[in-house]
């Protein structure tokens, strides 16, 4: 088994819900869920919008490749209604966002995927929920 580490967030629709339905998704085709941080509400990072985010973070094990779940990740934005994925730093709005952000203690740099997440250390909105549920001192859920 595996532990991955997942950032989300959403800005669109009914936000609480849609976090809410990805971490079912999440817990039911990636992994068992084993620590979940509370709900974030943010402002968007990176762009403009007067609509702010709902973020979380979650931690699972697993048996699925990073590869695999980047896959997974992407199929479950699309069917909670997510058209386009963010690229070259160009973001938007978006009904949910799941961003791998650590796979064991493993490197990955690659076209499709970078881990650890490459900016998750720059981002409030994702070290705020994930810091509640694994201590970076410490390197444990």
């Amino acid at each position: 088994m595996h532990i991955v580490f997942f950032g989300l967030g959403s800005n669109l629709g009914d936000r609480k819900n849609t976090i809410e339905r990805a971490i079912e998704k999440i817990n039911s085709e990636i992994g068992t869920v084993i620590k979940q941080s509370s709900l974030y509400e943010t402002e968007p990072w990176g762009f403009e919008s007067s609509h702010g985010f709902i973020n979380a973070a979650v931690c699972c094990d697993t048996k699925l490749s990073p590869f695999e779940i980047l896959d997974v990740t992407q199929k479950i934005e699309r069917e909670l209604g997510r058209t386009q994925k963010s690229i070259n730093g160009c973001y938007h709005d978006r009904t949910i966002d799941i961003d791998i952000l650590m796979y064991d203690d493993i490197e990955i740099h690659d076209d499709r995927l970078t881990l650890p997440h490459p900016h998750m250390k720059e981002r409030d909105f994702v070290m705020r929920p994930l810091s509640e549920i694994y201590d970076f001192n410490d390197r444990k859920m």
